[in-house]
């Protein structure tokens, strides 16, 4: 792209896809995974009673993907463990997180600077693995579009998408986590880089490889960084989600999810204006009630009565004057 070459990003674009994930990112990596692993309700109490079963889920937080993509790949699931050197340096990371005196590593690690860096070179090593996964699936499937977003779907989110295993491991069941009932951040914005990357693997997406690797990378490092610096959840592409499940998925026509609110807006008026009007109906109706219920004023009574007393009296005169 010719933006890249003005902007002086060409030469970025190519570092970061030339920069080596082991040993400092995939450290990242490992301390982030394991702390989020000890963060879970009951890792500590499993950690205490069972190590084993906390060193197996531990590595199933660190290695999820590479070994659900062999799954769905037809090979070997131990295979990621094959690499003696990774799975060490997960051990070690792994062992100072939950059993280091006094918590030292945790704590230390737990600190907003420390674990917003630690953070951003996690979501680093995110691109690669997604595509690797989309890379993997091509050699094996040169056409296979949904295969390559599935495979680098997998390697970037496997350990959230076999959560349900991995708490089975820690004698947990709670089948409404699944995330693909509810997913995550992490694993809405692996979908987005593995659909973008397979398709620029297949030339749909008219975009050198490096310069996408550095417009996806830059994009989730700078939204994870946003996230926890504010302490929001909230997806910047909520909104956009929110309206093609409405309109594609609810139903209703294909602008309901547009109309949506004009219609809740009609309806919350029309309901303010009739309890307004019913409210001055019933306001005139007790005055017109309090009207015709008005009691005589004992003056007006007696002025009549004196009226019809002096009119009988003339009455009588005139009767006695024709007589005589």
């Amino acid at each position: 792209m010719d933006l890249f070459g003005v902007l002086h990003l060409d030469e970025l674009s190519h570092g970061l896809a030339n920069l080596n994930m082991f040993p400092y990112f995939d450290m990242a990596h490992y301390i982030v995974s394991i702390m989020s692993l000890r963060e879970q309700p009951g890792a500590l109490e499993v950690s205490k009673v069972s190590p084993l079963a906390c060193w197996f889920s531990s590595m199933l937080f660190c290695f999820g993907g590479a070994v659900l993509s062999a799954v769905m790949l037809a090979e070997p699931p131990v295979a990621p463990l094959s690499n003696s050197t990774s799975v060490l340096l997960a051990s070690i990371v792994w062992y100072l997180v939950f059993y280091c005196p006094m918590d030292l590593v945790y704590c230390c690690a737990a600190l907003l600077p420390l674990r917003l860096v630690l953070s951003g070179m996690k979501e680093v090593t995110r691109t690669w693995k997604v595509l690797g996964g989309v890379t993997q699936a091509q050699s094996k499937y040169k056409d296979g579009l949904l295969v390559m977003i599935a495979i680098g779907w997998a390697k970037g989110a496997g350990g959230g998408l076999i959560s349900n295993f991995e708490q089975l491991v820690r004698g947990v069941w709670r089948p409404e986590t699944n995330e693909l009932l509810k997913m995550s951040y992490p694993t809405k914005i692996t979908l987005i880089g593995a659909v973008l990357f397979a398709l620029q693997q297949t030339h749909y997406l008219p975009l050198q490889r490096h310069h996408l690797m550095l417009i996806y990378t830059v994009f989730i490092v700078v939204n994870k960084s946003r996230m926890m610096l504010t302490g929001s959840s909230a997806l910047p592409f909520a909104n956009i989600e929110s309206a093609i499940y409405k309109t594609l998925f609810t139903g209703h026509s294909s602008y309901a999810a547009l109309t949506d609110e004009v219609k809740k807006t009609c309806i919350d008026n029309s309901a303010t204006n009739g309890s307004t009007s019913t409210t001055t109906t019933k306001e005139s109706s007790e005055k017109g009630a309090a009207g015709k219920h008005t009691p005589v004023s004992p003056v007006k009574g007696q002025s009549g009565s004196l009226k019809a007393k002096e009119e009988s009296e003339n009455a009588e005169t005139t009767n006695r004057k024709k007589t005589n």
